[in-house]
């Protein structure tokens, strides 16, 4: 039999602490493809989609792909935005036997918290109450009740860096499958606890992410579970919903999948306090010292991550205060990704390849915590259209075509600086090879993330420090946020015992 499946994927996730609403703009300048767009976007690449497409091939599927819709973290998706992505998602389901999808986990838009669940209820009203529907998340999803009843299967990813979008989709490709042709009839179950934080973030290195995951990839290939998804929740996202979670999907009577989840956060609960030694971040003082006592005879390059303003957690990416440190330490053979400044690009434009002028970079957001607009006398060296091609292993690699709008590379002294108009944390070395700027040479780079540029750029790094720049997503300002909508009790907020 030939069965008609649902494909594509929207993506985004939530800082509701963020004052810039996500808009169909915000999409539009970092991924919306519609319909007959999206095949050679993503056939051939290992992402999620290509996963889908390649299954599609294998099991003599016909693909409806009607969007692919994403956009950098940010704040909470407008209702106007939210509907449109909706209508044209919905519209390509009709008459479909199932659903292979891509989603974050962690949306939320004006007047709906739980954005994916909406959507996975909206999908299954359509498509009725046995079409398997699979779906694939983030790790950082806050995952719901309303997810788990309306999805036939939830796989979240497993690493940080999320490196297995393109595994994860082959996983869910082969259940659905399986399912329609009415060798399984899966069902999933959730467990949560009073946490808005837990399992270390997330990381998957060492702790009890990685021994949850562990334990159930061995119910995965034992058989008694078909599928295990562990989340670590985005805690910015001030939600009720917010926080851990662990799903179960299982063939037939759930009552044993419901066991193991409660099980692992359990586990999860006990260890919540555990965080891993390299979350220690140091100053921007200390990182100076390092990166200017390391500088002379460099064989590979002192990686500084400001995770104080990482865009990857919906910061605003035009934060100064590391930059104008490394200014002002006069740092030699130095790159820096990136100053997000639509308006700077454009006065570097005027100013033309090879010629010097003065710019006012970035420090519009939120200059009372990052540092104001910085002037600096550049030479611009090279201006892009912002297109390129990710191959790097995390999630915006895979051999698929990414754009960060018009974007320049201005020399300052002896720092070379990406300036972009479409913003987006560093995961993959062509962001800056695109530009003209040799990472694998450089003595020092600083980037704007927190753990996901590590797929890329920590094999090249003779170090890597973590830097708190002062920006929205610094120790202190994070400290000082306000949560509103959360469920209570909940830990760390409240003292609780279980």
């Amino acid at each position: 039999m030939n069965y008609r499946i649902l494909t594509g994927e929207i993506e985004h996730e939530a800082n509701t602490f963020s004052k810039v609403p996500t808009t169909l703009e915000h999409f539009r300048s970092s991924s919306l493809l519609l319909g007959d767009e999206i095949p050679p976007a993503r056939q051939g690449t290992r992402t999620a989609l290509g996963a889908a497409f390649e299954a599609a091939e294998k099991f003599g599927w016909t693909l409806s792909h009607p969007l692919a819709a994403s956009a950098t973290p940010g704040g909470v998706v407008t209702k106007e935005a939210f509907e449109q992505l909706c209508a044209w998602f919905l519209a390509g389901a009709e008459g479909c036997d199932g659903a292979l999808i891509n989603l974050h986990g962690a949306m939320v838009a004006e007047d709906c918290e739980d954005a994916e669940g909406e959507i996975l209820s909206r999908l299954r009203a359509v498509l009725g109450p046995d079409a398997p529907v699979v779906a694939t998340l983030d790790l950082h999803a806050n995952v719901t009740e309303k997810m788990a009843t309306n999805a036939s299967a939830l796989i979240a990813v497993r690493t940080y860096p999320h490196i297995d979008y393109y595994e994860r989709a082959w996983q869910g490709a082969e259940l659905l499958d399986r399912a329609l042709r009415g060798k399984i009839r899966p069902g999933t179950v959730i467990a949560k606890r009073p946490m808005l934080e837990g399992l270390d973030g997330g990381r998957t290195q060492i702790g009890p992410m990685r021994e949850l995951i562990d334990r159930g990839e061995a119910l995965e290939e034992s058989a008694k579970a078909l599928v295990v998804s562990v989340c670590a929740g985005f805690s910015l996202s001030d939600i009720h919903d917010v926080g851990p979670s662990v799903t179960v999907t299982v063939d037939g009577d759930t009552t044993e999948a419901q066991r193991i989840a409660e099980e692992f956060m359990d586990y999860a609960w006990e260890t919540r306090e555990f965080v891993s030694a390299r979350d220690i971040d140091v100053s921007i003082a200390e990182a100076m010292e390092r990166a200017k006592a390391g500088e002379a005879g460099a064989d590979k390059p002192l990686i500084l991550a400001d995770i104080s303003d990482n865009s990857g957690g919906g910061a605003y990416g035009d934060a100064t205060n590391l930059l104008r440190a490394m200014i002002a330490a006069d740092l030699q053979n130095a790159a820096f990704h990136a100053i997000f400044d639509p308006a700077a690009v454009q006065a570097g434009i005027a100013i033309g390849v090879g010629n010097k002028g003065r710019i006012m970079l970035g420090g519009k957001h939120a200059p009372e915590m990052g540092g104001g607009p910085l002037k600096v006398d550049a030479q611009i060296v090279s201006i892009t259209d912002g297109h390129f091609r990710c191959y790097g292993p995390s999630f915006l690699g895979g051999g698929a075509w990414r754009s960060f709008g018009p974007s320049l590379m201005v020399r300052v002294g002896g720092i070379e600086v990406a300036v972009i108009s479409h913003l987006e944390q560093a995961v993959d070395l062509a962001q800056l090879t695109s530009l003209g700027i040799d990472p694998l040479h450089c003595a020092t780079v600083a980037l704007k993330s927190y753990h996901h540029f590590r797929a890329a750029f920590e094999p090249i790094a003779r170090e890597v420090l973590l830097v708190d720049g002062g920006g929205v997503m610094g120790r202190n300002s994070l400290s000082e946020l306000v949560y509103r909508h959360v469920r209570r009790p909940i830990w760390p907020l409240d003292q609780i015992k279980l």
